[in-house]
């Protein structure tokens, strides 16, 4: 294989994984067009959430079925899937019939993202790997960048159909590279599909997944049905370890994890992915209740942020590049984010937008490099044939630390907000005449905090001397509450640092692998350097 057609390879790869980026960014922006056609306002959040547990829970039963079938197989099956899930969307005429395509489309992104971090594993040695990796990083900031912006564009000219079919070209062009260029060889002896682990698998992840992100406010964590979700979770995860010591090609190799660079990784992926996008999810509400900006202009302040994450991960893909040596790299990034979480939760009630940014490209700097080098590096520690699961599982586990990090967050959010407005609401009405304080309904207010849902501003309107001071308490709240989330996830990244520091580091390989054609002992498929296609 030339140099040529591994580049054409990558090409085609990052034009499939832009599509799942893309669609994480591009549907919001349509779906008040959505509702207002299909209805069903009080479905609509499952829009979003079933793509989630869907291009989540798939995750490493791609990675594993890519070690033991292929990747071209599972890359394929996850284009054409993609497609098919986004071209039904476009012709769905119920909210119904549109959650049950996302979730269609969910199963092929999953596909699709999974095998396009392993596929770099195949086509360049680790130690020239640095230098294409930041062009994942770059893919992604290109999709969130540009994803709202064509998704409104399509939604005003051409309708919120077009969100969906705009996938279409693109993911033809993706196939069409991988079908001509991307080969296929023969593999060593191919293993059975494990059913039971798959099954209990999702049934652990799924219930789990939904506990997390249902609305706490028709779902409390008390509610029976959220506790019933996480208790089904936890009795399918108590079987699936069970299951899969028995089997004999488990879909998730539980020994893997004995492996200290795999489990290190797994367990810093989860801690990242808890601590920057738990963080991120409350900016917007930062900004627009705290620093008092818009809704575009809270949008804008990600800009900077994701600029920031590429540079890191660009940055430091040069290094590693140069050096070999990437442990203290991530160490240093690590450093860099907690000081940026930091400086985050050090901010006071009266920071300006500018202010805002500068912390957040901090935070941008420092996290950058995990994304790339942690997948680096545990497919540099891997075994022979376990690749694809080892980079899955890396990637499974920072989904799933966003999740779990949004949720705990949140917990944190609404446990704190309501009784620092109150608070911060009681000298400041101790100071006004009694005719203006009666004004204030505490139960009101109250009601309003609770149904705040992260995009706005306090639904209850109040006038004169005592809004001013409501809305002042209510400033305070917020401040409070999300600078103790800022807070909470120092912690989080300074526990992964020090898990990093205990990180073996493996030289990096220097072989490439074999050209198509070239023999692969049987049972060998996953040797270093071997084509998995």
């Amino acid at each position: 294989m030339t140099h040529r057609d591994r580049l054409l390879i990558l090409a085609g790869v990052l034009l499939g994984l832009f599509l799942a980026a893309l669609d994480q960014t591009i549907v919001a922006t349509a779906l008040p067009a959505i509702v207002a056609d299909l209805h069903g306002l009080d479905l609509l959040a499952w829009v979003s959430t079933g793509y989630l547990l869907a291009s989540t829970a798939m995750v490493p039963i791609y990675g594993r079925l890519a070690d033991l079938h292929g990747r071209r197989r599972i890359l394929v099956a996850g284009i054409v899937t993609f497609l098919a899930g986004s071209a039904l969307c476009g012709v769905a005429s119920s909210m119904l019939q549109l959650i049950a395509f996302r979730i269609l489309q969910g199963v092929g992104a999953a596909a699709l993202t999974s095998t396009a971090f392993i596929i770099p594993a195949d086509l360049f040695a680790p130690a020239e790997r640095p230098r294409y990796q930041g062009l994942f990083g770059a893919v992604f900031a290109l999709a969130s960048l540009v994803g709202p912006a064509v998704g409104g564009v399509l939604t005003d000219t051409v309708g919120w159909r077009w969100v969906f079919y705009v996938n279409v070209p693109v993911g033809a062009l993706a196939l069409a590279v991988v079908l001509l260029r991307m080969p296929t060889m023969a593999r060593g002896v191919r293993a059975p599909i494990d059913w039971p682990g798959t099954v209990l698998l999702l049934a652990a992840v799924v219930p789990l997944l939904l506990a997390l992100t249902l609305d706490r406010t028709l779902f409390p964590w008390h509610a029976p049905f959220t506790l019933a979700l996480l208790a089904t979770s936890g009795l399918a995860a108590a079987a699936f370890l069970v299951v899969e010591r028995r089997a004999p090609s488990p879909i998730l190799p539980l020994g893997l994890f004995r492996n200290r660079t795999v489990a290190l990784i797994a367990a810093a992926s989860l801690l990242t992915g808890a601590a920057f996008f738990g963080a991120l999810f409350f900016l917007s509400l930062f900004m627009v209740n705290v620093v008092g900006v818009s809704a575009t202009a809270a949008g804008s302040t990600l800009v900077p942020l994701t600029l920031a994450v590429v540079t890191g991960a660009l940055l430091s893909a040069q290094v590693v590049q140069r050096t070999g040596r990437y442990k203290g790299v991530i160490v240093a990034g690590y450093l860099v984010a907690t000081v940026g979480m930091a400086l985050l939760a050090t901010m006071g009630e009266h920071v300006t937008q500018g202010g805002v940014v500068w912390r957040m490209v901090v935070l941008g700097l420092g996290l950058g490099p995990s994304m790339p080098l942690l997948t680096l590096v545990v497919q540099n520690a891997a075994p022979p044939g376990q690749v694809g699961t080892a980079t899955a599982s890396r990637q499974f586990f920072m989904q799933i630390g966003s999740v779990v990090g949004v949720a705990v967050f949140g917990a944190i959010f609404s446990a704190t907000l309501t009784g620092a407005v109150e608070a911060a609401l009681r000298p400041a009405l101790a100071q006004l005449p009694p005719e203006v304080r009666r004004s204030i309904d505490p139960a009101a207010l109250r009601a309003s905090l609770r149904g705040l849902n992260g995009g706005g501003g306090l639904p209850v309107t109040v006038s004169g001397p005592a809004g001013t001071a409501v809305r002042t308490a209510v400033r305070h709240g917020f401040a409070v509450s999300i600078l103790r989330i800022y807070a909470s996830a120092i912690p989080l990244t300074l526990v992964a640092g020090a898990l990093m520091l205990a990180l073996p580091e493996i030289p990096l390989r220097r072989t490439r692998p074999p050209a198509p054609g070239e023999a692969v002992a049987a049972g060998q498929e996953g040797a270093p350097g071997a084509w998995n296609g």
